[in-house]
C-alpha cells in the first residue's frame, strides 16, 4: 500500500510519497516575518505623522518668550514643508498655520491688528525657503538638506533686514547704513542684528536637523522593486555576438 511519508526541510513542511525516486521539494517561505512587517507598519505610521509633528512643534514655539529672539522654528519648518508636504499641501498648510498664529497673536497676546502689511512681506520670503524645500527634495542626504536648512536662514535674515534698511528711516540710504541694518542694527534697539541672525542660523540649523532625521529615521524601507525602477533589463531576444574566426578553429 501506498501511504505519506512526511519530509521535513528548512522550509515549509512538504510532503513526499513513499519510495518517489525524486527527493522531496524544499519550500521556502517567502513571506515577512511578523517582527519586520510590524516594523515597518510602525515606521510608515510614524511618517505619516509627520506633518502633523512638524505643526505641532512650530505652533508650540511660538508661544510669546518661551525661546529666544529669532530663535525660530518657523525657518526650519518651512523648508522642510517643501522637502516632505505633496503638492499644493507645500504651500498652504505653513502659510496658513503662520497666519493663524501670527492673527492670534497679535489680536490676543500684542493686543494689536489682526494683520499688518509687512507680514505679507515674511510669507514672500517663507515661500521662498518654501520652494527652495522643494529644489533639494526629499531624496538629498541628511547633510544637504541642513545645509539647505542654514541657507534658508542665510536668505530670510539677508531679505528681512534688507528690507528694514530701505523701510526705517533711522537707516542712511547708503552702503554704510545696509551695513549697519545687517550687523549693529538700530542703535536703540537691543539685541543686535548680528546677535538675531546668530539665533536665526543657529535656529534654521537645529531644527531642521531635527526634523529631517525624523523623516530619514520613519521613513519606510524602499522595496527591491523602487530600488530596479528605471534599470534597464537586459533583452532576452538578443543574439549573442558571433564569434571570432580563432576561437572557432
Amino acid at each position: 500500500m501506498t501511504g505519506f511519508v512526511p519530509m521535513w526541510g528548512k522550509g515549509v513542511l512538504e510532503f513526499g510519497r513513499a519510495g518517489s525516486p525524486h527527493p522531496p521539494r524544499e519550500v521556502k517561505n517567502l513571506s515577512p516575518g511578523p517582527s519586520e512587517l510590524s516594523c515597518s507598519q510602525v515606521k510608515e505610521k510614524w511618517n505619516q505623522l509627520l506633518p502633523v509633528l512638524f505643526i505641532a512643534v512650530f505652533v508650540v514655539s511660538r508661544i510669546p518668550g518661551l525661546l529666544p529672539a529669532n530663535f525660530s522654528v518657523a525657518y526650519a519648518f518651512a523648508f522642510c514643508a517643501g522637502v516632505y508636504f505633496p503638492g499644493a499641501m507645500a504651500w498652504w498648510l505653513p502659510l496658513g498655520t503662520m497666519l493663524a498664529t501670527d492673527v492670534t497673536l497679535n489680536v490676543f497676546y500684542y493686543h494689536v491688528a489682526p494683520f499688518a502689511f509687512y507680514l505679507l512681506l515674511n510669507y514672500a520670503v517663507f515661500a521662498v525657503l518654501i520652494g527652495l524645500g522643494k529644489w533639494f527634495g526629499r531624496r538629498a542626504s541628511f547633510f544637504k538638506l541642513l545645509l539647505g536648512g542654514l541657507l534658508g536662514a542665510v536668505i530670510f535674515y539677508l531679505v528681512t533686514n534688507s528690507l528694514a534698511w530701505l523701510q526705517d528711516p533711522a537707516y542712511a540710504k547708503t552702503v554704510a547704513g545696509w551695513i549697519q541694518a545687517l550687523t549693529t542694527g538700530r542703535l536703540d534697539v537691543q539685541p543686535t542684528t548680528w546677535e538675531m541672525f546668530r539665533n536665526t542660523l543657529m535656529s534654521g540649523g537645529l531644527f531642521t536637523a531635527l526634523f529631517v532625521a525624523a523623516e530619514k529615521l520613519t521613513a519606510p524601507a524602499e522595496s527591491p522593486a523602487d530600488k530596479t525602477a528605471g534599470a534597464r533589463e537586459p533583452n532576452p531576444e538578443a543574439e549573442p555576438e558571433e564569434a571570432p574566426e580563432e576561437a572557432k578553429a
